[in-house]
């Protein structure tokens, strides 16, 4: 005589295996958007240490120009290097050994975006700031059922989280925290 498992314990079984699945795959997500969190705050951390270290390669040569471009890069470029050069040199100094790529499309999340062009000062005006989006995966911060971006701005040589309302400032501190 054959033995075999009968319809109730393979339901059970099922019935279980659902359980677990249904806890587990929100936990997961929840990991996955905290992992693309930390590697913004690294890559954020690494573009700070390169304009710190552009400026005093600057400075010893004695060149006081402030940096005004961090990519060669144009606006809104989808899946184009982002933080590949300072001041759109493409033969001059590195800002990231290896760039990363800036947003895929329009919807895509938990990435970075070319926001304007940074134009060098001329005749003594001030160089026009560059900026930069982060936008945010879904499950970290959201608005009305709509993605949220935080920008940055360099200028002066400093790479900053624009702070303005009470939202951005959320924004910036999960970046910079």
């Amino acid at each position: 005589m054959r033995r075999a498992f009968t319809m109730l314990e393979l339901t059970f079984v099922i019935v279980i295996i659902g359980i677990l699945a249904a806890i587990a795959v929100p936990k997961f997500t929840a990991t996955r958007d905290d992992a693309t969190i930390t590697k913004a705050k690294s890559t954020l951390a690494s573009i700070r240490s390169a304009i710190n270290q552009e400026v005093q390669r600057r400075q010893m040569q004695g060149n006081f120009t402030p940096i005004y471009s961090l990519s060669t890069t144009g606006i809104r470029a989808y899946n184009a290097n982002l933080f590949d050069r300072f001041d759109n040199n493409a033969s001059g100094p590195r800002v990231l050994e290896y760039p990363i790529k800036s947003c895929q499309n329009a919807q895509s999340v938990g990435c970075w975006l070319k926001s304007t062009n940074g134009v060098p000062a001329v005749n003594g005006s001030a160089p026009f700031p560059e900026d930069y989006w982060y936008v945010f995966p879904q499950s970290v911060y959201n608005i009305n059922g709509a993605t949220a971006s935080v920008v940055f701005r360099l200028r002066n040589n400093r790479f900053d989280c624009m702070r303005g309302n009470t939202s951005d400032n959320e924004m910036c501190d999960i970046l910079e925290h």
